[in-house]
């Protein structure tokens, strides 16, 4: 045969790019050497002039050292500083951005070098040797682990097969379904996709339907939808279930002896109005010396939820409760979370307690932790508490009440309250005084009717009686942390990083224009700067932004068995300790803490890094699900109302819309720059706003608009605006 011919006689063609398929192959396969024929069958090249290009390139690759040959003809990629390992953040526009700890700032990566890596996915990528707008630029050559296999999408139908199209924009990728493997999904429902492979000739995924959660548009679709989408629960297994129902939750008088017995000491409990479980009691005496003993008493749920147990498995999977708008998904299986560990009143219960002496001015004496068994005297919400905080009267008004009916208060209770308010103030404003940060953000709420559909959007504001609560559940973390971190012992932390300075720096330059500014000299003035900012926006149009905002500056709050304190609050230990119930991180803090009081050795602090890491990554799922339920029923809600008008503030500038968040019920959507009528309006970055080309008109964030929805869109959850004015001057 000629040279440079094939077997039919045609020239074989010149292969473009063929270096860079190579060390692909061998990226893809950095584990394993292999021969210039195991390249020809992955690159599928089955000509002699094929294969002697390849053997061509695989001597110039060797030469360069971007290659070695490990054993006779068998080759491998030679490691490079140019390859990170990292996790991928895919952008809702294609893009992808690898998060590498160690770097300073995340690689970049064009869509069409993402190859078959999804949002998520760890992934290994080389450093391209360009930038784009000064930023790292790279490429995806190895997965390393999927974040998950199950995406929830819309089926759409052909003949003989289906794709499967996530409803989560960052995954940009349609699965292909046969039709074998419809497992009885209709056309156009939400359904839960397992990939099962992904072909190297193929561009999209292969997958199979393993449930199907409904029509779109449909309550539980929709909130079935946004559980599955995240990987959380929707309901226990049969096994972990019939686990929990045999449990032995009676008090016992053998087990009560190995325990502190509180319950003739004052106890009760303040909980929103429409709680299921009480998972925390304070206990309230006076001291002959003139101090008071004060117990925060906790829910033992570790007596309950054992190691090694199915139960205990299920809670760490979860490892917290999600809060929906319309529903709760619990950590445990409800014969725990609202009986045998929920401090209802009037029932003995078991506890771990942290049990403080403290002085009038509210400085810590003493203190004792431990297994305790308390009886709550009374249930509180927190309006009937707030009630006594601010008129000092033991009366409730039926209005009030938890009863519905007028309700005399026994006066040793209405004592400990404004005394525990009084000791709850002192120590808020001490941590105050120490750098502590003050988020009160507003918190959205819904008025859902006996179907579960929302007629009203209400506010949560933290009140005196909230502030209590929170006080305390705030010493009893600080100081168990800090009782057992002084110890040097293995422990599971709540740690805060230092926010990020780029963000507060982006921050005064959002804020000037309002006329706020801020102190960024070092960290007294940083924390008392941001207090100041969020006192002074509170009732102004722009609290939410600017709220939304400052949280944003802020380092995620995490798990961690290596203590750097906690920012946000200003203290050098913190916790976890108050609320086993929800937070699988409470019941291994209980866990170590009872370990420790017995003597035992430091535990393996790898073992709780790992089930800490998990514990954050649930949670963060955990508050994604509950954002987009809030998202839901916002759009819900507005969906009865195309015929409104809404005076609403600029949240956000865009090169594609503006957002809006309408005052007086929070609900935000995006008025796109083509609906802006009367001119041709581009974004200006460097003044975070658009400019209508011929009038000059500006919109800039903070401005109050008038806005009508356009469209609701349930299955993405997105509201479109039309602007329909601004007020007029007063």
């Amino acid at each position: 045969m000629a040279k440079g011919k094939s077997r039919n006689g045609k020239k074989s063609p010149k292969r473009t790019n063929l270096a860079d398929q190579i060390l692909r192959v061998l990226r893809d396969n950095s584990q394993t050497p292999i021969n210039y024929k195991q390249i020809c069958a992955k690159l599928g090249i089955t000509d002699a002039s094929g294969r002697n290009q390849v053997i061509k390139n695989l001597a110039t690759l060797a030469g360069k050292g971007s290659i070695q040959e490990v054993e006779r003809g068998k080759f491998q990629v030679v490691g490079s500083k140019d390859y990170h390992t990292g996790r991928l953040d895919v952008s809702g526009r294609g893009t992808g951005y690898v998060i590498v700890e160690g770097l300073d700032d995340d690689i970049m990566v064009p869509q069409k070098y993402l190859g078959k890596a999804l949002d998520g996915d760890t992934v290994e990528v080389y450093v391209l040797k360009r930038k784009r707008r000064g930023q790292s630029e790279g490429e995806i050559t190895k997965i390393i682990e999927r974040a998950k296999t199950e995406f929830v999408g819309a089926l759409q139908m052909s003949e003989n097969y289906g794709f499967v199209v996530p409803l989560d924009k960052s995954i940009h990728k349609d699965f292909f379904v046969h039709r074998s493997d419809f497992n009885g999904a209709q056309d156009g429902q939400i359904v839960l996709v397992q990939m099962t492979e992904w072909k190297d000739e193929n561009d999209s995924p292969n997958g199979k339907i393993v449930q199907v959660l409904g029509d779109p548009g449909e309550h539980d679709t929709e909130i079935h939808a946004i559980l599955a989408q995240y990987g959380l629960p929707s309901e226990f297994p049969d096994e972990v279930q019939r686990y929990a129902d045999n449990l032995d939750t009676k008090i016992h008088d053998s087990e009560i002896a190995k325990r502190r017995d509180m319950r003739d000491t004052l106890t009760y409990t303040i909980d929103p109005r429409d709680a299921k479980d009480f998972d925390d009691a304070l206990s309230f005496k006076k001291l002959d010396n003139g101090n008071y003993e004060i117990g925060i008493h906790i829910a033992d749920v570790s007596h309950y939820v054992r190691p090694g147990t199915i139960l205990d498995d299920e809670a760490f999977e979860r490892a917290t409760s999600v809060y929906l708008v319309d529903r709760v998904v619990p950590m445990l299986p409800e014969v725990l979370s609202n009986g045998a560990c929920s401090l209802n009143p009037h029932e003995d219960k078991y506890c771990f307690s942290a049990v403080f002496e403290m002085t009038p001015d509210a400085q810590v004496k003493k203190e004792w932790y431990g297994r305790t068994v308390i009886y709550s005297d009374q249930r509180f919400a927190y309006g009937e508490a707030q009630h006594i905080i601010e008129t000092g009267e033991g009366v409730i008004p039926a209005e009030i009440s938890l009863s519905r009916k007028r309700t005399q208060i026994d006066p040793a209770i209405v004592e400990a309250t404004l005394k525990l308010d009084e000791l709850a103030k002192i120590m808020r404003e001490r941590r105050m005084d120490n750098g502590a940060i003050s988020f009160d953000k507003i918190e959205v709420k819904f008025n859902l009717d006996a179907e579960g559909e929302p007629v009203g959007i209400f506010f949560k504001e933290g009140k005196d009686a909230n502030k209590l609560i929170e006080e305390f559940m705030l010493l009893a973390n600080r100081k168990v942390a800090a009782f057992i971190g002084k110890k040097k012992k293995t422990f599971v932390y709540r740690i805060h990083d230092k926010p990020d300075s780029d963000k507060l720096n982006a921050l005064l330059d959002i804020i000037k224009p309002f006329g706020h500014t801020m102190d960024l000299r070092d960290r007294k003035s940083t924390t008392a700067s941001l207090n100041k900012l969020l006192e002074d926006v509170k009732g102004k149009p722009e609290q939410n932004l600017v709220d939304t905002l400052a949280i944003r500056t802020m380092s995620k709050a995490i798990y961690s068995t290596d203590n750097i304190g906690h920012y946000g609050l200003a203290f050098d230990y913190y916790s976890h300790f108050t609320s086993p119930i929800r937070r699988y991180p409470d019941v291994m803090v209980h866990r170590l803490l009872q370990h420790y009081l017995d003597g035992g050795k430091s535990a393996d602090a790898a073992e709780y890094e790992d089930k800490c890491e998990h514990s954050t990554n649930q949670e963060i799922l955990a508050t994604k699900a509950e954002r987009d339920s809030i998202k839901y029923m916002q759009v819900k809600y507005m969906a009865d109302r195309t015929d409104q008008d809404f005076l609403a503030v600029i949240s956000g500038v865009t090169q594609w819309g503006i957002y809006t968040e309408i005052i007086e019920n929070k609900c935000e959507g995006m008025v796109r720059l083509s609906d802006l009528d009367g001119d041709h309006f581009e974004f200006i970055e460097e003044e975070m706003a658009v400019v209508g080309q011929r009038t000059g008109t500006k919109f800039t964030l903070g401005d109050e608009v008038i806005v009508r929805v356009k469209n609701a869109d349930l299955v993405n959850k997105q509201l479109d605006f039309i602007m329909v004015g601004v007020p007029e001057k007063a």
